[in-house]
């Protein structure tokens, strides 16, 4: 691992990489190894809503069957974010645009404003999360709560983030100071859910049959899918694709199983209201759940840098920092008028239609490419090529298969969970169709 440690480089040089928009990265950027994708993921991995999706496995679920659900699905969805990552990697260009070969330069326009719309919301979502558990830690330690303007100071922090670019995300902040605060807080967490846990009681604590096994694992799943179309927007500044594929699976998952199961832990150990209580409750819990904000804050800039991106995929001449400061605001202004709560299963619903998304993507470029793009496959010229308009009909087709399999067995069966046989179908129907109709493309020269 020491070998693959990429020294720190200049300030200057790793702020220049916040300027790319979607273009393929230039080789003097492609800097990040499997340390720095491990610290990455492993931080992007942690958070609030990490830990409020671990919460709702029980008490549908046992404590050992939660645990099983939770390793089978990090595992399941933790390689697949690593494969999403890899088409980034090898090729040197944003989730979106990956998207080309397949969809057509026109079809990969829906995918990328469905993902701003998602990408707005939950960046909008993180600012409530972080300005609500803010106002109670203000309330609670100098006895005043004010909600705006912590919604105000947490938006422009994750605008200034944004505007720093990945490079500056991963090697100036997280690795410096962020990562310490995930292992502090989990930590901090761990050893007071061992020493007040009566595990003898929670072992002989059956489920309720609210959730099933297969709808848990489905849950877990749902979180790493959820990076699936930004992925490759941090992973194409990889050094090779080997070091950001371990280190993005490794990374995600360490920290995908710890939450989640603190999750479990903490609202069974801690039974209160709401998460936020449990956490504190914990001893010293008012300095953790400050310490969790502090981290928090890399998702909502994700949101944001990422839905700048998947703009600049439609309209690739904006520049990319106004685009994140434009994003950034509506973020906040959101935050500040909007009850996002009642709008929280739609954002659920919109992250579902990627699944299937990225069912065409691995089975065009894993299977019948065989990982190679051509760039004119990545950088078409509108109206021309193979399919007309831009558009590859069997990608629509088969997204939409998809998409239909996931709102049937969800609306009519339930018992399965939607996510991976939504991705199943969409991968088989492409592979099926394109070799039925002899579209498969063949691989691209190098």
């Amino acid at each position: 691992m020491a070998a693959d440690v990429q020294p720190l480089g200049a300030p200057r040089s790793d702020l220049a990489a916040a300027t790319i928009g979607i273009e393929q990265v230039p080789d003097r950027y492609r800097v990040l190894g499997f340390l720095d994708h491990f610290v990455l993921w492993a931080d992007f991995g942690v958070g609030l809503l990490v830990l409020l999706a671990g919460s709702a496995l029980v008490p549908g679920l046992g404590i050992g069957e939660a645990l099983l659900a939770i390793l089978a699905g990090t595992v399941v969805g933790a390689t697949m974010l690593g494969l999403a990552g890899v088409v980034g990697s090898d090729n040197g260009v944003p989730s979106m645009v990956s998207l080309r070969p397949s969809f057509g330069l026109r079809g990969s326009y829906l995918p990328s404003l469905i993902n701003v719309v998602q990408l707005v919301g939950w960046g909008a979502f993180e600012i409530v999360i972080m300005a609500q558990a803010s106002s109670r830690l203000s309330q609670s330690v100098l006895g005043v709560s004010s909600y705006p303007l912590w919604a105000v100071v947490w938006g422009l922090v994750t605008i200034a983030l944004a505007l720093g670019g990945p490079l500056v995300l991963v090697r100036q902040w997280l690795e410096r100071a962020g990562i310490w605060i995930v292992l502090v807080t989990a930590s901090w967490m761990a050893v007071y859910v061992v020493t007040h846990a009566d595990f003898a009681a929670l072992a002989g604590r059956h489920g309720d049959g609210s959730m099933t096994f297969a709808q848990a694992v489905d849950l877990v799943v749902a979180m790493p899918i959820s990076w699936l179309p930004l992925v490759a927007d941090f992973n194409r500044f990889a050094r090779s694709s080997r070091s950001s594929f371990w280190g993005t699976v490794s990374g995600f998952a360490v920290s995908n199983v710890l939450f989640y199961t603190l999750g479990v832990m903490l609202i069974l150990v801690l039974p209160t209201t709401g998460l936020i209580g449990s956490i504190m409750t914990v001893a010293f819990g008012t300095a953790g759940l400050a310490l969790l904000l502090g981290d928090e804050t890399d998702n909502a800039f994700a949101d944001v840098y990422s839905a700048a991106i998947s703009i600049k995929n439609v309209l690739p001449a904006l520049s990319t920092r106004v685009l994140v400061s434009a994003i950034g605001g509506l973020c906040l202004a959101i935050a500040l008028t909007v009850d996002l709560g009642r709008f929280q299963s739609f954002l659920y619903l919109v992250g579902s239609l990627f699944t299937p998304l990225f069912g065409v993507l691995f089975a065009d470029y894993f299977i019948l490419r065989r990982r190679s793009y051509a760039p004119a496959d990545l950088y078409p010229v509108a109206g021309t090529g193979a399919d007309p308009g831009g558009i590859n009909p069997i990608a629509v087709l088969s997204w939409g298969c998809g998409i239909a399999t996931y709102l049937a067995e969800t609306a009519y069966v339930g018992w399965l969970g939607g996510t991976l046989p939504s991705l199943a179908v969409s991968l088989v129907v492409y592979l099926a169709v394109s070799l039925v109709l002899g579209r498969a493309r063949p691989v691209a020269a190098t």
